[in-house]
């Protein structure tokens, strides 16, 4: 049995074509250096290019590709040189040198950090460039020591923390080497410090090293420590797939420890906090490490019940797993990359060629560069088309179970021979339709206009359950109710959810409060119920309401995507459990400009 979960489990892997999950702040700067290179290329600006090109290869190093980095590094060069840029000259060089030594390619790293100390425009950058030769070509632990140190002596006197910490790192290599252990540890600690602020990503290797040099040493109670502390670091925390990894090694510790019970306990935890967050590569890690750690204690039947776990929540995982998405869009921008490098190169031709083509020529290329932006925006407007048409739809598109359920309503009025009752339901219900479909053509409306439809979505539901629930609507005053524009029914099926799965179910009468107020340049929205919750609401469901996906809440979701996407909003969303009391709270936050 648990062989044929491992079998599903690597064939749904290989299918689904998983890549590393991918932090947005990557795609964004990606997509950042593809637009300040179309710029430069443009207006023909082969300085901008060049620092264009020194900015994507920051971001490749900055990620760990030292490969990428020095491919555009060297192209940024060839530039500064045609400029006779001598200042960023020495800067690329330098940082080619850096690239290369990330590589272990000695001998080019040597050649180029010469390179940089010959052409440096200071007496510092000489010193520095020369000591890092010198540091890279000495064949003993002491020489390489003293070009450090020296280095270190010139960025403490400069106050240039990033390459303090670089020196500091080097020194305790070279300690390691010495095998003088306090030393190399004490390197190590300030190269953390001094990194943690300034180079996150360098701070997490100089833990790593850290760690692994007290695992080398056996004393893994440092190690521990070590790991421990990294995870308390703001720049971990705030990012979920890192901090999944860092448990992960903190988990490897206490196996390497002799400690498989701390290191399955770590392991779930970073499996659930994969599970919550998307990272569907990482909790693939933690399953197949906690799979090891359940076979050395012979626990088969753990390892076939994570096995499962691990299968049924797959589809949802995926779902919330934007590294599909993000590597897609970080493709499409290398792919744009390259094409600009291609324009760039064919207008340099064109200029060292203009005196030799003929006019006619020239009016071809015109002619086609002119059809090629016209494909371009064709393109463009094609797919902002279709993703208008999509919103329209889900927009337009009302909820069936409410149009279901308030039919149902007016027919036990009218079974019950309460014409009264249900001539008014049916009054307000035609004037709740008549306002969506009348607000159905914009996707933008006045504030005032969405709370005139909420307050009669209330009062129907107030008239069908009565004696379930009462509501506050809470407006800020402070709010211009007419200028202020918010995208019409966005918070409908979030009320419809808090009547009908949360407050219905209470034995008392319930209460929902629905608030608007404004925090700075934000319009918040609050929708807070005292029903059963999210959880026990799920354990009231039949089995044919937990296969049925509510198309309300889907259809709201898929239209704050449309909506950031389209009109470049920040809407965010947040559906949570109340902490110290029952019900849900809803939280819409919407960055606005028309306060």
């Amino acid at each position: 049995m648990k062989l044929v979960f491992k079998i599903l489990f690597i064939f749904i892997l290989a299918a689904g074509n998983f890549c590393t999950a991918q932090d947005s702040t990557r795609v964004t700067q990606a997509y950042k250096s593809a637009v300040r290179l179309k710029k430069a290329v443009d207006n023909n600006d082969n300085k901008g290019v060049a620092d264009s090109y020194v900015g994507i290869a920051n971001d490749y190093y900055n990620q760990g590709n030292y490969a990428k980095s020095e491919e555009f590094l060297v192209k940024a060069r060839n530039i500064y040189k045609n400029l006779n840029d001598k200042k960023n000259l020495e800067t690329v060089t330098r940082k080619i040198a850096q690239s290369q030594e990330k590589q272990n390619k000695i001998t080019p790293a040597i050649s180029n950090y010469n390179r940089a100390a010959e052409i440096s425009y200071s007496e510092k950058s000489r010193a520095v460039n020369t000591n890092d030769a010198a540091r890279l070509s000495s064949p003993s632990a002491e020489q390489k020591a003293e070009a450090i140190q020296d280095n270190i002596n010139i960025s403490l006197k400069d106050k240039d923390k990033g390459d303090l910490a670089t020196s500091y790192s080097q020194m305790a290599d070279v300690n390691i080497q010495q095998k003088d252990i306090p030393k190399a540890e004490e390197n190590l600690n300030n190269a953390y410090v001094l990194s943690k602020k300034e180079a996150p990503q360098q701070a997490l290797e100089i833990n790593q090293k850290l760690t692994d040099f007290y695992v080398e040493n056996r004393n893994f109670e440092k190690a521990i420590e070590a790991k421990k502390k990294v995870l308390k670091e703001d720049f971990v925390k705030e990012n979920s797939q890192e901090k999944v990894n860092q448990i992960q090694e903190l988990a490897d510790i206490y196996i390497k420890k002799n400690d498989p019970e701390e290191a399955v306990v770590l392991l779930k935890n970073a499996y659930g906090i994969a599970l919550e967050k998307g990272h569907t590569l990482e909790a693939q890690k933690s399953v197949k490490r906690l799979d090891s750690l359940y076979n050395i204690t012979g626990n088969t039947d753990a390892s076939v019940s994570l096995y499962r776990d691990f299968l049924g929540k797959l589809p949802d995982l995926v779902s919330k797993d934007r590294s599909l998405v993000d590597n897609k869009i970080l493709e499409d921008t290398e792919q744009r990359i390259s094409q600009l490098e291609k324009e760039k190169e064919l207008k340099d031709a064109l200029i060292r060629r203009k005196n030799i083509f003929n006019y006619s020529l020239i009016g071809a290329l015109v002619l086609l560069t002119g059809l090629i932006v016209f494909i371009f925006r064709t393109l463009k407007k094609v797919q902002i088309k279709n993703k208008k048409i999509a919103l329209q739809s889900l927009r337009r598109e009302m909820n069936p179970h409410f149009i279901f359920n308030s039919l149902n309503s007016v027919n036990h009025f009218i079974a019950t021979n309460n014409e009264l009752e249900a001539n008014q339901y049916l009054t307000k219900f035609s004037k709740l339709m008549r306002g969506v479909m009348e607000n159905s053509a914009e996707d933008f409306i006045p504030l005032q206009q969405e709370l005139d439809l909420l307050q009669n979505y209330l009062a129907l539901e107030k008239t069908r359950f009565a004696d379930k629930f009462d509501y506050e609507i809470d407006v800020d005053e402070s709010l211009n109710m007419q200028n202020l524009k918010i995208p019409g029914m966005l918070i409908q099926p979030f009320l419809e959810n808090a009547v009908w799965h949360g407050l219905r179910y209470r034995a008392e009468k319930g209460f929902l409060k629905l608030n608007f107020t404004k925090e700075s340049q934000r319009l918040k929205i609050t929708i807070e119920d005292n029903g059963i919750g999210i959880e026990d609401s799920k354990k009231q469901k039949t089995q044919h309401q937990k296969t049925r996906e509510g198309r309300g809440m889907k259809n709201t979701l898929e239209r704050i995507s449309l909506l950031n996407d389209l009109y470049h909003q920040d809407i965010q969303c947040r559906v949570t459990d109340k902490k110290d009391k029952s019900g849900v709270l809803v939280e819409i936050s919407y960055k606005n400009n028309n306060f």
